[in-house]
């Protein structure tokens, strides 16, 4: 079975290319840009597969952060805390494997869902990305809407679960409305 470990600093470069090979699912960055996400994230989770890196999870709390992000920005509109799922990045030839599943459990385990009780996630419906939503379905998450993001050239659907103590909660009673 795969374990779940913190990012290490000679991680950063083949993370930074898988998570930009995944582009339109996530968004592609430069170098230093990636770093000091990592770098300000409240847990990035690495699996390790064969070859060095399989997967990752970066994770975030909020609200609070001075995070530019328009999909993290709605979900501090509607929640007074929570645990954000920034970006996840499963290996094409890992994929279907439950290494996504691992990544999740990890975060959800690492926030202090006490203090954090919902987990919050985004996936694009435009471009479509069929394999996480389904993933996200399967997982528990419930939609609670879409919006158009970087110029109306991206569509994505905003997706929430309750976690910890709160897990089986509607989720919708959660959200508030600031």
């Amino acid at each position: 079975m795969s374990r779940v470990r913190q990012v290490r600093p000679d991680d950063l470069d083949t993370l930074l290319e898988m998570n930009n090979v995944a582009a339109p699912a996530v968004n592609a960055l430069a170098a230093d840009a990636f770093a000091g996400l990592v770098e300000d994230s409240l847990w990035t989770g690495v699996v390790d597969g064969d070859d060095g890196p399989a997967g990752f999870l970066l994770g975030l709390h909020g609200p609070g952060l001075r995070y530019p992000s328009e999909n993290y920005r709605w979900f501090s509109e509607r929640f007074e805390r929570f645990l954000y799922v920034d970006r996840v990045v499963v290996a094409e030839s890992a994929r279907g494997t439950g290494l996504g599943s691992l990544l999740y459990d990890a975060f959800a385990r690492h926030g202090d869902v006490e203090d954090h009780p919902v987990l919050c996630a985004e996936v694009n419906v435009r471009p479509h990305n069929p394999g996480s939503l389904r993933f996200h379905e399967n997982h528990g998450f419930v939609s609670l809407g879409e919006q158009e993001t970087k110029g109306g050239s991206v569509r994505v659907r905003m997706l929430a679960k309750a976690i910890g103590p709160l897990g089986h909660a509607p989720i919708r009673a959660l959200a508030s409305s600031k």
